[in-house]
């Protein structure tokens, strides 16, 4: 598998993953791979994945594409821009938990993507994110060939991975002084079966040019292709025996409040292909692997006058891969009566999304309940991790 030079170099500001599991992650030959990706801006799950069955979804929204949206189970229905996760859904390897938020009841972006990524239910804790906490929680585990214990691509780490489990920053200079051994052990981790990846490795570390501070979602063919190249350049660090098996990736730009449909078409259609790239670039290690798509919070369940949304509450999270239970729609449907908006307007939380990160976290990677509860999700003792996510 190669890896052109400009899907890494745009990989490299928006990648950040671990190499390692525990032991008991790899019973019966598993070799588990998760990738959370981030998307943040807010997005509308009311569009993305509509309930065209509820009697007052017509009256909250413009018809404009209903007529196009592709079919789920009678009741809800996935926005056409997304074709890929609908094929993922048919073959059960796709998974969507509608009205689910964190425990966050705001509308600030700042404070939502902190309590999102931090882990915590409230905003004020932006120093470790809650995958860095659950990388401590799984133990040491061990380490796959050469690799070191984790491994962070870029300069730009999200708050979601940031923390006191090693990452290895790949800021070539600070590389070159902090350890010189390193730059060659990553040359020969990634680049002994890759003459491509090392050429392009290998220039980064003499001339600095991964850590230039590049735009992360400035790839060609705007956010949608910057997406889709960051995916690639997960899919083929990850895809390898002797790749990293965490990873986490922030896009940008999902904050809708004026021509809606427009651009959430193009977002959501570079969100669908770059789950596409992951799994065509991961290979067989699809097989067993989740996606987790998170945002901070979901939009108005009416649009303003500018045909768009503005800040709300409950929204949809995605999972995708070989390893989830997929072919569903999970959702403790609160309704879209004028009674059922949370404060009159936003499509009301009935999922905490900590509950579905436990689940994965517990049957995917055999995370422990009761540090997911207190470590990696402090205060979430009432949480309960959700069942049957992932496996047959």
């Amino acid at each position: 598998m190669t890896l052109d030079r400009r899907s890494f170099l745009v990989a490299s500001t928006g990648l950040f993953a671990s190499a390692v599991l525990p032991q008991s992650a790899f019973a019966a030959g598993r070799d588990p791979r998760f990738v959370v990706i981030i998307l943040r801006g807010a997005l509308d799950g009311l569009a993305a994945v509509p309930p065209v069955g509820d009697p007052d979804f017509a009256a909250l929204r413009p018809p404009a594409w209903e007529g196009d949206a592709l079919p789920l189970n009678g009741f809800f229905a996935l926005n056409p821009a997304m074709p890929n996760l609908k094929r993922l859904y048919g073959a059960g390897q796709a998974a969507i938990v509608h009205a689910s938020a964190t425990p966050y009841r705001n509308r600030s972006h700042f404070d939502g993507q902190d309590v999102l990524e931090s882990g915590y239910d409230a905003p004020g804790h932006a120093d470790t994110g809650w995958l860095n906490r659950l990388i401590l929680s799984l133990g040491d585990g061990e380490k796959i060939g050469t690799a070191p214990r984790s491994l962070s691509v870029g300069t730009l780490t999200p708050l979601v991975i940031r923390g006191e489990a090693p990452l290895l920053g790949w800021a070539p200079q600070q590389l070159k002084a902090a350890d010189p051994d390193l730059a060659p052990r990553l040359l020969r981790l990634y680049g002994e079966s890759d003459p491509a990846l090392m050429t392009v490795l290998q220039e980064g570390i003499d001339t600095g040019k991964i850590a230039s501070g590049m735009n992360p979602m400035s790839g060609t063919g705007g956010p949608a292709g910057a997406m889709v190249d960051m995916a690639k350049g997960a899919a083929a660090l990850m895809g390898r025996d002797d790749g990293p098996r965490i990873a986490a990736m922030a896009f940008d730009g999902w904050d809708t409040h004026a021509a809606e449909q427009r651009r959430l078409t193009q977002l959501l259609g570079g969100l669908d292909q770059s789950l596409a790239a992951l799994e065509q670039g991961m290979g067989p290690k699809w097989a067993d692997t989740v996606v987790l798509v998170a945002t901070e919070f979901g939009r108005t369940a009416r649009f303003n006058g500018t045909q768009g949304s503005d800040h709300g509450q409950a929204t949809n999270a995605f999972l995708a891969g070989g390893a989830v239970r997929g072919g569903r729609v999970i959702a403790d449907w609160p309704g879209l009566k004028a009674a059922q908006l949370y404060e009159g307007r936003d499509l009301a939380p009935t999922t905490d999304l900590r509950a579905v990160v436990m689940g994965v976290a517990r049957d995917h990677l055999g995370a422990d309940v009761r540090r997911l509860q207190t470590d990696v999700f402090p205060g979430a003792l009432s949480v309960k991790p959700l069942d049957g996510l992932v496996g047959a």
